[in-house]
């Protein structure tokens, strides 16, 4: 059975997001860091080159391929900031309408900036994916 591309690493989470050259995505990453330590009382961690996330969850797919992922996770990409939230979550439809400026992928939502969402909204999608996972 083929591995997860997408796996835990050492790498530090403060340098990677060190390394961002634009400012605002950089303060932004330090900012969704502290949320999401927050809400999940747990440290970030690396997932990939790329990946911020947050605890750890176990999957079985029908097809029987299984795995771990991040329970919650972003990743400042170069065009946008990259939530991934399951598009099974509660309310979803009603709190995407109320976030802010935002474009939607099938279970990703991508921000410019934190500024351009309502951050009530953001952390309760949050709080909702988590729950889901834990359910």
């Amino acid at each position: 059975m083929a591995k997860n591309k997408t796996t835990q690493t050492a790498v530090s989470v403060e340098d990677f997001i060190n390394t961002l050259s634009d400012n605002t995505k950089r303060g932004d990453s330090f900012s969704i860091i502290e949320l999401m330590k927050k809400l999940t009382g747990m440290p970030p961690k690396m997932w990939g080159p790329s990946i911020v996330g947050f605890g750890t969850y176990h999957y079985t797919y029908a097809s029987g391929r299984e795995g771990d992922s991040p329970l919650i996770c972003f990743s400042p990409r170069a065009t946008a900031i990259v939530f991934y939230l399951s598009e099974n979550l509660e309310n979803r439809t009603a709190l995407l309408e109320k976030l802010g400026q935002h474009t939607t992928g099938k279970a990703c939502i991508y921000i410019k900036k934190l500024e351009d969402v309502n951050m009530d909204i953001l952390q309760q999608m949050i709080v909702n994916h988590i729950s889901h996972h834990n359910e």
